[in-house]
């Protein structure tokens, strides 16, 4: 259990992970934007527009923060190692 739990809080993920969570954060805060700011809106209220925007930004979070095994699926192939020792 202990190394699983390890390998969720070290958190990697590829840079094609990353260039998608980046793009999933971002359209989903601006429609998160626009619908909270339309509900709030409608109902005139600002509680409203606070509150949903908050349940989506937890929703979000849950969504891009752990690093899920859809963030890893184009592992970087590192060179390998030369040894540069002149003898």
């Amino acid at each position: 259990m202990s190394a699983y739990l390890q390998k969720l809080v070290e958190g990697k993920i590829d840079f094609e992970g990353q260039k998608l969570v980046e793009r999933i954060a971002r359209d989903t805060l601006i429609a998160a934007t626009v619908i909270s700011f339309l509900a709030g809106f409608a109902l005139q209220s600002i509680r409203v527009t606070f509150g949903l925007f908050a349940l989506f930004v937890v929703a979000l979070s849950i969504a891009v923060v752990p690093p899920w095994p859809a963030y890893n699926r184009h592992p970087v192939k590192w060179l390998p190692a030369v040894d540069t020792k002149a003898t």
